[in-house]
Protein backbone atom coordinates (compact mmCIF):
# COMPACT_ATOMS: atom_id res chain seq x y z
CA UNK A 1 0.00 0.00 0.00
CA UNK A 2 1.07 3.50 -1.04
CA UNK A 3 0.04 6.65 1.19
CA UNK A 4 1.08 10.22 0.83
CA UNK A 5 -0.03 13.57 3.14
CA UNK A 6 1.61 16.86 3.27
CA UNK A 7 2.50 18.20 6.58
CA UNK A 8 3.23 21.48 7.52
CA UNK A 9 5.43 22.28 10.60
CA UNK A 10 5.58 24.56 12.84
CA UNK A 11 7.80 27.85 12.64
CA UNK A 12 11.09 27.44 14.33
CA UNK A 13 13.90 29.77 14.84
CA UNK A 14 17.46 29.48 13.11
CA UNK A 15 18.97 26.19 13.95
CA UNK A 16 18.60 22.26 14.41
CA UNK A 17 15.42 20.62 15.66
CA UNK A 18 13.78 18.17 16.17
CA UNK A 19 11.12 17.05 14.72
CA UNK A 20 10.34 13.28 15.56
CA UNK A 21 7.46 13.84 17.75
CA UNK A 22 5.98 16.29 15.55
CA UNK A 23 6.26 14.38 12.46
CA UNK A 24 4.80 11.62 14.13
CA UNK A 25 1.57 13.42 15.70
CA UNK A 26 0.91 14.71 12.04
CA UNK A 27 1.07 11.45 10.24
CA UNK A 28 -1.15 9.00 13.15
CA UNK A 29 -1.73 6.86 9.86
CA UNK A 30 1.73 5.20 10.58
CA UNK A 31 0.28 3.48 13.28
CA UNK A 32 -1.55 0.92 10.59
CA UNK A 33 1.54 -0.15 8.98
CA UNK A 34 3.22 -3.29 10.21
CA UNK A 35 6.24 -2.57 8.01
CA UNK A 36 7.37 0.11 5.59
CA UNK A 37 9.44 2.89 4.39
CA UNK A 38 8.67 7.05 5.60
CA UNK A 39 10.02 8.84 2.78
CA UNK A 40 10.14 12.72 3.89
CA UNK A 41 10.99 14.96 1.63
CA UNK A 42 10.94 18.97 2.13
CA UNK A 43 9.60 21.44 -0.19
CA UNK A 44 11.96 24.29 0.57
CA UNK A 45 15.56 25.24 -0.46
CA UNK A 46 16.90 26.88 2.61
CA UNK A 47 15.98 24.22 5.15
CA UNK A 48 16.91 20.75 5.82
CA UNK A 49 16.34 16.77 6.74
CA UNK A 50 18.63 15.02 8.34
CA UNK A 51 18.67 11.94 11.29
CA UNK A 52 21.15 13.00 14.52
CA UNK A 53 21.47 12.63 18.39
CA UNK A 54 18.06 13.16 19.92
CA UNK A 55 19.04 13.34 23.30
CA UNK A 56 21.46 15.72 23.54
CA UNK A 57 21.09 19.42 22.74
CA UNK A 58 24.22 20.65 22.31
CA UNK A 59 24.84 18.46 19.63
CA UNK A 60 21.80 20.50 17.79
CA UNK A 61 23.60 23.74 19.02
CA UNK A 62 27.25 22.36 17.83
CA UNK A 63 25.61 21.44 14.53
CA UNK A 64 24.65 25.13 13.92
CA UNK A 65 28.16 26.21 14.89
CA UNK A 66 29.71 24.26 12.08
CA UNK A 67 27.27 25.19 9.41
CA UNK A 68 27.55 28.47 9.89
CA UNK A 69 31.36 28.09 9.76
CA UNK A 70 30.98 26.51 6.41
CA UNK A 71 28.34 27.97 4.89
CA UNK A 72 29.14 31.74 6.70
CA UNK A 73 27.30 34.74 5.58
CA UNK A 74 28.04 38.12 4.29
CA UNK A 75 30.93 36.90 1.62
CA UNK A 76 32.11 39.11 -0.95
CA UNK A 77 32.17 36.79 -3.68
CA UNK A 78 27.99 35.37 -3.28
CA UNK A 79 26.31 36.80 -5.98
CA UNK A 80 22.70 35.82 -4.88
CA UNK A 81 22.31 38.43 -1.73
CA UNK A 82 18.79 39.92 -2.78
CA UNK A 83 16.91 37.60 -0.06
CA UNK A 84 19.12 38.51 2.38
CA UNK A 85 22.88 37.48 4.17
CA UNK A 86 21.19 34.52 5.32
CA UNK A 87 19.97 33.25 2.36
CA UNK A 88 22.43 31.91 -0.10
CA UNK A 89 24.50 30.26 3.24
CA UNK A 90 20.99 28.37 3.28
CA UNK A 91 21.10 27.12 -0.07
CA UNK A 92 24.28 25.62 0.69
CA UNK A 93 22.88 23.96 3.81
CA UNK A 94 20.35 22.33 2.67
CA UNK A 95 22.47 21.03 -0.38
CA UNK A 96 24.89 19.74 2.00
CA UNK A 97 22.30 18.56 4.28
CA UNK A 98 19.38 16.99 1.89
CA UNK A 99 15.93 18.04 1.15
CA UNK A 100 14.59 14.15 2.34
CA UNK A 101 15.12 11.22 4.62
CA UNK A 102 13.61 7.65 4.29
CA UNK A 103 13.33 6.36 7.25
CA UNK A 104 11.91 2.03 8.69
CA UNK A 105 8.26 1.80 9.71
CA UNK A 106 8.14 -1.30 12.03
CA UNK A 107 4.54 -2.43 14.20
CA UNK A 108 3.09 1.17 13.41
CA UNK A 109 6.06 3.47 14.55
CA UNK A 110 9.40 4.51 13.29
CA UNK A 111 12.07 1.94 13.54
CA UNK A 112 15.11 4.14 14.46
CA UNK A 113 18.00 3.36 16.69
CA UNK A 114 17.68 4.76 20.24
CA UNK A 115 19.75 8.01 20.14
CA UNK A 116 18.54 8.75 16.35
CA UNK A 117 15.44 11.45 15.88
CA UNK A 118 14.80 13.18 12.82
CA UNK A 119 16.34 17.06 12.62
CA UNK A 120 14.89 20.05 10.45
CA UNK A 121 17.81 22.18 9.89
CA UNK A 122 15.95 25.81 9.69
CA UNK A 123 18.82 27.85 7.88
CA UNK A 124 17.14 30.98 7.80
CA UNK A 125 16.71 33.60 10.46
CA UNK A 126 13.13 33.75 9.10
CA UNK A 127 11.99 30.88 7.79
CA UNK A 128 8.61 30.11 8.34
CA UNK A 129 6.09 26.85 8.81
CA UNK A 130 8.23 24.31 6.65
CA UNK A 131 6.04 21.47 4.20
CA UNK A 132 7.14 18.50 4.45
CA UNK A 133 5.94 15.96 1.63
CA UNK A 134 5.29 12.19 3.48
CA UNK A 135 5.13 8.87 1.45
CA UNK A 136 4.89 5.70 3.27
CA UNK A 137 5.17 2.39 1.31
CA UNK A 138 4.54 -0.92 3.29
CA UNK A 139 2.28 -3.32 4.49
CA UNK A 140 -0.18 -2.38 6.93
CA UNK A 141 -1.67 -4.82 9.65
CA UNK A 142 -4.18 -6.97 9.49
CA UNK A 143 -7.95 -6.03 11.00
Amino acid sequence: MWFQKEIRLTSKPRGFHLITHEVLDLLPEIQSFDVGLLHLFIKHTSASLTINENADPTVRSDFEKFFNRLAPEDQPYYEHTLEGSDDLPAHFKSSILGASQSLPIKNGTLNLGTWQGIYLGEHRNYGGARTLVATVQGEQASP
